[in-house]
């Protein structure tokens, strides 16, 4: 962390991350895929519960980005007991918001599928793909913790793996219950679930048999003043991003259901499809946030400076490439899941292909939201972890409907992504100012 090159360094703590997070996008379009043989309702509905599935993040986000800032900055000086206590707070709370999540939805079943987005024709499908999802959802959130904090000790392959060997299985698990067990949604559900439970397992290994430079345990489980603040307050960003986003979903859904059910399953695709850019590049900044975040506790802010650089050219000719091959392959890819439902068809190609064009920018914003989580510059990460699907989304989804129709609804997250760059080149000059002042503050002290 402090001593290998930058460009050796981020890229060795990112590749497992992304690889972990493309098989994550892969098991998650392989339930889009195999339940599309079933017909555009069926499609549908795995589009609607994307929206469960944001909610269960939304549980475990906050406390495993949280976490995983303050554990970077408590390892990078030196505090390896509190790094633990941290760890654990952030662990067993989100296996129990998990849990009540789990609860409320198994009552609450209906009204709740309907609350996102569920067309009537597509509501029992619904049902069927949020039953086992549920069951999951404490292991999942608990998920999110460990996996932020094994990237934050440098482990990022034991991440990977956990992340990873749950994807393949549900990809292998997907067509044996929906075709070979005729258990139709409910089986990607079900599948889901068992690999969750898999990565979880995997995951909780290197903890409960000591290989991991923290310790998790009930012991451990100790919240301060100081150790809830640090995690809410950089964390936070995440849940209200993540809170937005399901929000964001659950309008997006109504509004293309209330079109018709094949304006909701290409959008939905879209989403899907557009997961592996993303997954690229939130796995590229999650190799960078330890890395600056290590070296901001180590007082080292010449490589802060480096990271941030670095990760932002990375990001953006790494976007600019994904975003090329994505917009000329979008009427193929689209294909693969509508058949010869036209309107799905160009409703989606037409979604990925404005997606593309805002996807650098995307990229870059990426960054700066993870430079200012590695800092704690918990106001920065929040405005912009709630711009993409909150600020900038939002307030124009209704209007640009209203206008435009299907496309205009299609076209949405993409001029959020655009609108997001005023918000971003303010926090970034700041943030370039502070470490620049911090460094020279620091250089002044030693010559005194």
């Amino acid at each position: 962390m402090l001593n290998e090159p930058i460009h050796k360094i981020i890229p060795k703590m990112a590749i497992p991350t992304i690889i972990a997070f493309l098989i994550n996008s892969i098991y998650s379009l392989a339930d889009t895929y195999f339940v599309s043989s079933l017909g555009t309702n069926a499609t549908a509905a795995v589009s609607v519960n994307s929206s469960l599935d944001q909610l269960i993040m939304m549980c475990g986000s906050m406390l495993a980005l949280g976490a995983n800032s303050y554990i970077a900055r408590l390892l990078g000086q030196g505090d390896d007991k509190k790094a633990s206590r941290v760890l654990s707070t952030a662990f067993f709370t989100a296996f129990a918001i998990g849990a009540m999540l789990m609860l409320f939805g198994i009552i609450f079943m209906k009204p709740m599928v309907r609350m996102l987005g569920a067309t009537p024709t597509c509501e029992q499908y619904s049902i069927d793909y949020a039953t086992y999802v549920l069951l999951a959802a404490p292991l999942m959130a608990s998920s999110f913790v460990m996996n932020q904090c094994l990237r934050s000790e440098g482990s990022a392959m034991l991440s990977m793996i956990g992340m990873g060997f749950g994807g393949v299985l549900n990809c292998v698990l997907d067509p044996i219950f929906i075709f070979g067990l005729d258990m139709g949604v409910a089986g990607a559900s079900l599948a889901t679930a068992i690999s969750k439970l898999v990565s979880f397992l995997i995951l909780l290994f290197p903890y409960v048999t000591h290989r991991s430079m923290l310790r998790l345990s009930l012991h451990n489980y100790r919240p301060s003043k100081d150790i809830i603040y640090e995690i809410v307050s950089v964390g936070s960003s995440s849940m209200f991003r993540s809170g937005l986003a399901v929000v964001a979903s659950i309008m997006l859904n109504d509004l293309a259901g209330n079109i018709s059910d094949s304006v909701l399953a290409g959008i939905g695709v879209c989403t899907k499809i557009m997961m592996f850019p993303f997954s690229i590049i939130l796995g590229f900044g999650s190799g960078f946030q330890p890395v600056a975040g290590f070296n901001w506790g180590a007082k080292r802010y010449d490589r802060v400076s480096k990271s941030y650089t670095f990760s932002s050219l990375v990001a953006i000719v790494g976007a600019v490439v994904m975003a090329l091959i994505l917009a000329l392959g979008s009427d193929w890819l689209i294909v693969r899941f509508a058949g010869t439902d036209m309107e799905m068809r160009e409703i989606g190609a037409f979604a990925i292909r404005l997606q593309c064009v805002a996807l650098p920018i995307h990229a870059w914003v990426a960054v700066v939201n993870m430079l200012c989580n590695s800092l704690g510059n918990a106001s920065g990460a929040f405005l912009l972890a709630t711009a993409r699907q909150g600020s900038c989304f939002i307030p124009f989804l209704y209007p640009i409907t209203h206008c435009f129709g299907a496309y205009g609804l299609a076209s949405a997250q993409a001029v959020a992504d655009f609108l997001t760059l005023i918000l971003a080149v303010p926090i970034i000059i700041f943030m370039l100012r502070k470490i620049k002042r911090v460094s020279a503050e620091m250089e002044e002290k030693a010559k005194a």
